[in-house]
């Protein structure tokens, strides 16, 4: 083999001098990686099923004394699992049976995290499958009750995607009223407190609209004006139409 120099570069050789059964070879090689390419089928990569959580004993084993920053990145894995190499899967397409117990799992380590909740309650909800949505409300409901003055916001969201979401207005009223009895901290604003009102009137039930308006007034936990301008005035709106629906 001869090797020419110059300015200290190596130049290769010129393609004619390999030999033609090389190239012959190269080409065939080439074309059959074509072939064998253009006639595969399209690929259809398919989502590996969500697993079952370990024990919460097991999750905080593995934490190594930091359950926070395990619940962090398992909420992380958790919403990434729907982007998985070569696929992406809607919400709809998972096991919400197992969604809701990785849920219940995160919250668990960190008890004061809100996210799990929000999850469930804002982006596992959205879902176009009302057994779906309900296994989510219902997962915040039970955790609720483990933190009325904090975990209020996200049963809240649920009351309003049961009464808008598949317009269950029982089930609306159901979470509305845990919100108005048990999150009576001072930070609960107005309206939150006030659902059960608005909802029993949608639904027709004045009186019982008019009950639940005069036992708020009367509980003492009604301190701002405003709010108990609206529920005299909403009062004295339950009673006209009460009596006028009774003549």
């Amino acid at each position: 083999m001869r090797w020419a120099f110059w300015r200290g570069q190596t130049r290769a050789r010129s393609v004619k001098f390999v030999p033609l059964p090389v190239i012959a070879l190269l080409a065939m090689g080439i074309a059959a990686q074509v072939a064998w390419h253009g006639g595969r089928p399209p690929p259809s990569a398919t989502a590996s099923d969500l697993p079952a959580p370990p024990s919460i004993d097991a999750l905080r084993l593995s934490s190594l004394g930091d359950p926070i920053v395990m619940a962090k990145l398992l909420m992380l894995w958790l919403q990434a699992h729907d982007n998985q190499p070569g696929v992406s899967i809607s919400f709809q397409s998972l096991d919400y049976a197992r969604v809701a117990a990785w849920l219940e799992r995160i919250l668990a380590l960190d008890p004061r995290g809100q996210y799990p909740l929000l999850a469930a309650s804002r982006i596992y909800a959205a879902v176009q499958d009302d057994e779906k949505k309900r296994l989510m409300l219902d997962f915040v409901h039970r955790k609720f009750f483990d933190d009325p003055n904090r975990r209020w916001p996200w049963l809240a969201q649920a009351a309003i995607v049961a009464k808008h979401g598949f317009k269950d207005l029982p089930l609306a009223l159901e979470y509305a009223q845990a919100v108005s009895e048990h999150a009576t901290g001072p930070d609960v604003p107005n309206w939150a407190r006030d659902m059960p009102v608005v909802i029993l009137e949608e639904m027709g039930e004045l009186e019982a609209a008019t009950v639940m308006a005069g036992y708020l007034l009367s509980s003492g936990r009604v301190t701002a004006e405003h709010e108990k301008r609206f529920l005299l005035e909403k009062l004295e709106a339950l009673k006209r139409r009460t009596a006028g629906s009774a003549q």
